[in-house]
């Protein structure tokens, strides 16, 4: 007697915060619906921050009900949240069963800048970072990356606005360039968040050939971890300079800016006592940007457990700021906020199972 046949699986529900408006737009396709439903659903996802198919009440009952068969909207789960004394707050997010980022909200007078993980971890170990001695695990999806500004937007319902938004959390962002890049098409979509290109701000170490891919594709603000005026010191801090040095790097920096005249590079470069913060330093630095539309932004060294760097005084960082003003660059000082809930930066450190970096590989597609 022959057995009757296996019911077929159902297949996997599509995680709607993974698509961006043109994948939206594929998908409805392949359900039979027009394309415009993209920006009806764009909204009711994104900017009324709907979980909810029944409750987009200007679709059929019959697409949601498609809806619910085919699809969830499912962002990263919050597992634990702080506030700091400054208002600094902190949401610390489950991804996968042993992998967890972390997700910063910076209050300040006119503003709120969300700072958001591109990777669960860090391939790059830079020798200042909390996050680096982690060790990689992976790239976290669409989702997971544009779902901590889901999940930010409401945890603080009606306690503070997003207007800004920094992918300088956990992970190198070119590293995961598809869907950062994704990621950034939503957050700048009218249909979506609608920020406008000079509040998103996208963060890199310097992979060169995913730089000059970003600028093909992107128009979002650019912000790059120097940290060192000089090759020597910047392979010490920054390892991935050994494969993309300052000369290329620089370079790749001038062609981003170049594009569509487009706004300065900011360079990001933390003060380590006795290791970059001298006059020499300082000088170095403004020759190494001299031709480059940028501004410098110092970052006071924020310590972490069995580190061996301290912070630059505050005489020292006054005294490189004032070479730097004296040479007409642009610098200011990072007010560091967060500090007692690990949340400033360099702090991040989320619980990720880390796992070789030899499987990385830097190229532009990331991964």
């Amino acid at each position: 007697m022959n057995s009757a046949p296996a019911a077929a699986e159902p297949a996997a529900r599509i995680n709607l915060l993974d698509l961006d408006r043109p994948g939206l737009e594929g998908f409805f396709r392949e359900i039979g619906e027009k394309p415009f439903r993209a920006g009806q659903v764009l909204q009711w996802i994104h900017q009324r921050g709907v979980g909810d198919f029944d409750a987009m009440t200007n679709l059929s009952k019959a697409l949601r009900e498609a809806l619910r068969e085919r699809a969830v909207i499912r962002p990263p789960e919050v597992v634990l949240a702080q506030q700091s004394a400054d208002g600094t707050r902190k949401w610390l997010m489950q991804v996968d069963p042993t992998n967890r980022i972390e997700t910063v909200f910076i209050p300040e007078p006119g503003r709120g800048t969300l700072c958001i993980s591109s990777q669960a971890g860090c391939a790059l170990a830079c020798s200042f970072c909390s996050t680096a001695r982690q060790g990689y695990s992976r790239n976290l999806s669409v989702a997971e990356i544009v779902g901590q500004l889901w999940v930010a937007r409401r945890e603080l319902g009606d306690q503070g606005r997003i207007t800004n938004v920094v992918l300088m959390g956990m992970g190198e962002p070119l590293l995961n360039f598809d869907a950062v890049v994704a990621a950034t098409h939503l957050m700048m979509d009218d249909f979506a968040y609608g920020l406008s290109k000079r509040r998103v701000t996208l963060s890199t170490s310097g992979i060169v050939p995913a730089l000059d891919r970003l600028g093909e594709v992107t128009e979002v603000s650019l912000a790059v971890s120097l940290h060192a005026p000089n090759d020597e010191l910047r392979n010490e801090l920054v390892p991935v300079n050994r494969k993309y040095p300052l000369r290329e790097l620089i370079e790749a920096c001038k062609r981003y800016v170049g594009r569509e005249n487009r706004r300065k590079v900011t360079f990001e470069y933390v003060m380590l006592d006795g290791v970059n913060d001298t006059p020499a330093h300082a000088r170095a630095l403004v020759r190494l940007l001299s031709h480059v539309p940028s501004k410098v932004n110092l970052i006071p060294f924020n310590p972490f457990p069995n580190t061996d760097y301290r912070c630059s005084t505050p005489e020292a960082i006054e005294r490189f700021t004032q070479i730097l003003h004296q040479a007409g660059l642009i610098a200011t000082r990072r007010k560091t906020r967060g500090g007692d809930i690990d949340a400033a930066c360099g702090q991040l450190v989320g619980e990720v199972r880390a796992r070789s970096r030899s499987h990385l590989r830097l190229h532009p597609a990331g991964p």
